[in-house]
């Protein structure tokens, strides 16, 4: 169906959904999703980044590989975002300092750069995994246990 995104099999048989699969399909969705995950063996921090950047991405790293949702793939996405982030947080002093008044130009200039630089963090964030409502879409969710019924329990309150 277009427009739905594909939803990796634990999520679909953690909502209950997957009995519309069979065994078959089950085991040949598992198979492609293992081939899919990439390799964890190299994901290290590019000798080009600055030391801060360098220790920001390991810890992002370790944190993204600790949740299971990193792999070789994605180092240059996060390299991407590591410097993207300095970016913004050396222009947004140097905005705070400039009176929007007087130096509206610039100002102006410098605000939509900044603006820029924000939308793509926001956008290397998600695709990654780094913000509340794309961890949630990867969340595997928990299936209730049913209680064993008891044939007294229909007298508890």
């Amino acid at each position: 169906m277009a427009g739905r995104k594909k939803q990796p099999l634990s999520v679909i048989q953690g909502k209950g959904r997957s009995n519309h699969l069979t065994k078959d399909e089950i085991k040949k969705r598992e198979e492609h999703e293992a081939m899919m995950r990439g390799n964890v063996d190299k994901i290290e921090a590019p000798s080009y980044l600055l030391k801060k950047q360098k220790e920001e991405f390991n810890s992002i790293a370790a944190d993204l590989m600790e949740l299971g949702i990193i792999s070789n793939l994605d180092v240059d996405t996060l390299t991407r975002y590591v410097e993207a982030k300095t970016e913004y947080n050396r222009l947004s002093p140097i905005i705070r300092k400039l009176n929007p008044v007087e130096d509206l130009d610039i100002y102006t200039k410098l605000n939509r750069t900044r603006k820029q630089l924000s939308d793509e963090c926001r956008s290397y964030a998600n695709d990654l995994g780094l913000t509340i409502t794309s961890r949630l879409k990867l969340v595997i969710p928990k299936t209730e246990e049913e209680k064993p019924k008891n044939k007294f329990s229909k007298f508890a309150r």
